[in-house]
């Protein structure tokens, strides 16, 4: 009896070492696909996980997918300008961030048809996000000459406040207990919005981290992730707003993640590349992979149900040459090829 049990204790130790290295050790991220979307503008991306939709900001429209097969599911028309999207399914309702129009244009889930035009906003409404515990839409007003939060009831489409804030509002996220967290990238600090009362309380700074644009939280371990445009991940402690590490990350990047299944942190980085952070414990972060995608792949979104990542980009022409006022100029995007990147651990 005693010979039976080592001996299976050792063939259940070899099945899994087995495992690990079929399937942990060699899985690593990369592009799986792409979907051609059109146009040449383009910036936030949604997965309605649900409804298995992929929502597309494209210029002056939202376009659609199906987030599984990439084949076009229909269009939000009339979002002049559009940055972002943000879901509120109790309600059927979705929202776009139209920053030609200072709007945001309310619309059916199902049907994708406008319901609303919600107006005004503060100046180029940009980054947008539901809480589900207060029922709202957090809107950032990305003008660094009047930086400011409009508040709108999920349901009814009404505009029920505005948290003034100052600077260069980008990313958004979170924290599960009643606060809401805005990176300011001109100032270089994250701003605290108590969700309820709608008071800025607090104002962290990210130093040696600058420029922030993409936010993500893990809420269950109380951390912030602010991708920064000097190759840095800042990380904070999302009750104190201590500095827990920073880690190094791609250049310019617009867009960051989280995925609360796997403990990674995602950046979307301008130059072509994605970073892959691995959260081991609060104490235990680290870089774990930088993946080839496409110049311009900046910003992100995250399929909870299947871990894939979304990166919305377009190819890119000839570099122009340089100018007193645009010293260091981007590459244009070429007309009609905006598209996304579908990455997936394989």
């Amino acid at each position: 009896m005693k010979h039976f049990t080592i001996n299976a204790r050792f063939l259940f130790a070899t099945v899994a070492a087995i495992r690990l290295l079929a399937c942990g050790a060699s899985a690593e991220y990369r592009v799986v696909g792409r979907y051609e979307v059109g146009g040449e503008v383009y910036d936030y991306l949604r997965v309605d996980p649900a409804a298995r939709r992929l929502y597309v900001a494209n210029g002056t429209r939202v376009a659609v997918f199906d987030a599984d097969t990439g084949k076009a599911a229909g269009e939000i028309a009339g979002t002049k300008g559009v940055h972002g999207i943000a879901l509120a399914p109790e309600f059927n309702h979705g929202f776009t961030s139209n920053a030609d129009t200072r709007s945001v244009t309310m619309f059916d889930l199902k049907t994708l048809k406008p319901l609303k035009e919600i107006k005004y906003t503060g100046i180029k409404p940009d980054g947008i996000e539901y809480d589900p515990q207060t029922r709202q839409v957090f809107v950032a007003n990305g003008s660094s000459a009047s930086g400011d939060v409009t508040v709108i009831d999920a349901a009814t489409g009404h505009i029920t406040g505005t948290v003034q804030l100052s600077g260069k509002l980008e990313g958004m996220a979170f924290d599960g207990r009643g606060h809401l967290f805005v990176n300011v990238e001109d100032r270089n600090v994250i701003e605290r919005i108590d969700t309820r009362s709608l008071k800025n309380d607090a104002t962290w700074p990210i130093a040696p981290g600058e420029e922030a644009t993409g936010l993500a939280a893990d809420e269950k371990n109380h951390l912030l992730f602010a991708a920064c445009g000097n190759q840095m991940l800042a990380v904070l402690n999302s009750d104190t707003g201590a500095l827990v590490t920073t880690l190094p990350i791609g250049l310019s990047p617009d867009g960051a993640s989280f995925n609360p299944a796997t403990g990674e942190v995602f950046t979307s980085n301008f130059e072509g590349n994605l970073s892959v952070i691995t959260e081991h414990g609060t104490g235990d972060i680290k870089v774990s992979q930088t993946v080839a995608t496409e110049l311009g792949a900046r910003t992100i979104t995250l399929d909870p149900t299947t871990g894939r990542l979304f990166l919305a980009t377009a190819k890119r022409g000839p570099k122009p040459a340089p100018t007193k006022e645009a010293p260091n100029p981007r590459r244009p995007t070429v007309p009609g090829s905006a598209a996304v990147i579908v990455i997936e651990n394989k």
